[in-house]
């Protein structure tokens, strides 16, 4: 029969109040919303709706991928390898290994060893590229150039899959470090073959964010040189305390992709902040392996090419965890672990353009979509009292509190309400109203039919709800489809959207079922007001 029961009606009943509760914090000060947060159990949800770039404002960093430092990384990699072959096939090589400018060269006086060498760096030259990139190639080219020597060159192809894969792992890292400090809603996207777009809302000023995009965060562990190491084999690197430089083996023994943790603390004995790092298995290994060879040798410890600290070391470190500590403030101990946390970008990044948008535009948008919102609001509302008279007015209550549940859906989810997001809501409101339509004239094909008006009722829901969820599945679908392969703004019109269809059908069903509901139990009508 055509009734709710009373626990269902104070089911949604509550639910709706609910709804208006979540949305209160958009309307406070943060500081208010803030103490409120403070006070209540982590569980419970007090944010407020995040508003997009478009509507208040921020920042806006175009940054580029430093291309010669991609190379030459590239190129110590390459002589890294050619090392190890070597010693590999025990050759020994005339005056070490030169680099140039996009590879590198080594003299073997013999020829039965260079033949031979040349067959082990074979080994070196991989294939590149696929069907995804659009390019295939090899990694080197390798040939003889006579006078006992060797040339290994990076092959185009190499270079610029290399480029594509640090401006997509950048992007990934970028994310990790600009969420970790605690910045949300933030878009990093590709622009170009080189660059990176990174829209911050409600941020005016850049300087920690560039501090956090510019940091390359690339940790190494070396050995302090020795006095009797080869030039071509120890780098004079700066020292972050005291000034001056330091001799450091090019070697790097272990390296900062095995982190798997960086917190900050402070230190036991001294009371400074410093930051405690933690290995995975590999790292635990090599550096336990690493500090039990070389007991009271210094060890240093590198970051972006600067020396953090060079402590002796006194015994083999198994643990596979460890300690910075470099005369740090709170706030850089703090900022220095979410970078080893997020990992190291895998290529230098220069700011090409850095604006700040002002919120003056998002609030010419606010009220442009505010306006558009309340002419389409009205516009369906004097429709629906005009064509189904007191039925209209329960459709437009169910669609005030569509409007609720789609404002409470986002601030839940932490969605971030865009320009496009309005529109969708605008658009939602004109869809809202259809599943009303179709019970309202379901109910009347049923009264026209001679059924009484429990029956008509009653059969007026129950056969409309399958078009119902057949009108809605496929628009719901469309709203997936652009939210998996879209970004931007097209993702807030998704979200938007596909919160509307489905509040519009949980209002059409449940909320106006459940007014009609009541307003026949209370009047029981001999015939239909529609």
């Amino acid at each position: 029969m055509f009734r709710l029961a009373p626990w269902k009606v104070a089911s949604i009943l509550a639910l709706v109040f609910c709804a208006a509760l979540v949305l209160v914090p958009s309307f406070l000060a943060p500081a208010t919303v803030a103490a409120i947060q403070a006070r209540l159990p982590s569980f419970i949800p007090v944010r407020p709706i995040t508003l997009g770039l478009d509507l208040q404002g921020g920042a806006h960093i175009l940054m580029e991928v430093d291309t010669p430092s991609v190379i030459k990384t590239q190129v110590e990699t390459l002589r890294d390898d050619v090392r190890a072959k070597m010693r590999e096939g025990k050759i020994s090589i005339s005056g070490g290994i030169a680099m140039q400018p996009r590879g590198v060269v080594i003299r073997i006086a013999e020829p039965a060893e260079r033949a031979r060498a040349l067959s082990l760096l074979q080994s070196l030259n991989q294939p590149v590229g696929g069907a995804l990139t659009g390019a295939t190639g090899r990694s080197l080219d390798i040939s003889d150039t006579g006078g006992g020597a060797i040339q290994l060159q990076l092959t185009d192809v190499a270079i610029n899959e290399k480029i594509h894969r640090a401006v997509t792992q950048s992007i990934e890292v970028l994310n990790r470090r600009l969420n970790g400090a605690g910045t949300k809603e933030t878009n990093v996207q590709q622009q170009g073959s080189d660059r990176i777009l990174i829209e911050v809302p409600g941020l005016q000023d850049t300087t920690k964010v560039k501090e956090l995009l510019g940091a390359t965060a690339k940790l190494e562990f070396r050995l302090v040189g020795d006095p009797g190491d080869p030039p071509s084999e120890v780098d004079m690197l700066p020292q972050q305390q005291g000034g001056g430089t330091i001799p450091v083996q090019k070697q790097v023994m272990v390296a900062g992709e095995d982190l798997v943790d960086a917190q900050p603390s402070f230190d036991s004995r001294t009371g400074e902040p410093d930051v405690n790092f933690r290995f995975n298995l590999r790292g635990g290994q090599r550096f336990g392996q690493v500090t039990s060879e070389n007991v009271g040798r210094l060890f240093a410890i590198v970051l972006d090419g600067k020396v953090i600290s060079a402590p002796r070391i006194l015994g083999p470190i198994t643990g596979g965890s460890g300690q910075i500590t470099g005369n740090f403030t709170v706030e850089q101990a703090d900022n220095l672990a979410v970078l080893l946390r997020a990992g190291a970008l895998p290529a230098k990044l220069t700011v090409v353009e850095e604006r700040t948008v002002g919120p003056g535009l998002g609030q010419d948008s606010i009220e442009a979509g505010k306006h558009a919102a309340y002419v389409g609001g009205v516009l369906v509302v004097v429709y629906m009292l005009t064509t189904y008279g007191i039925f209209g007015v329960f459709a437009d209550i169910a669609l005030a509190v569509h409007i609720l549940f789609i404002f409470a859906s986002m601030a839940l989810l932490g969605a971030t309400l865009t320009l496009p997001g309005i529109a969708g809501i605008v658009f939602t409101i004109g869809m809202a109203v259809d599943s009303n339509v179709l019970i309202y004239e379901r109910i009347r094909e049923e009264a026209h039919l001679g059924r009484t008006v429990i029956s008509a009722l009653d059969a007026g829901f129950k056969r409309a709800f399958a078009t119902i969820i057949d009108s809605n599945v496929t628009m719901f679908v469309a709203a997936v489809i652009l939210y998996l392969f879209g970004s931007g703004p097209v993702r807030g019109f998704a979200i938007s959207l596909g919160l509307g269809i489905l509040t519009s059908v949980i209002t059409a069903v449940t909320m106006t079922r459940m007014m009609i509901a009541l307003w026949y139990r209370n009047r029981r009508p001999s015939v239909l007001p529609i």
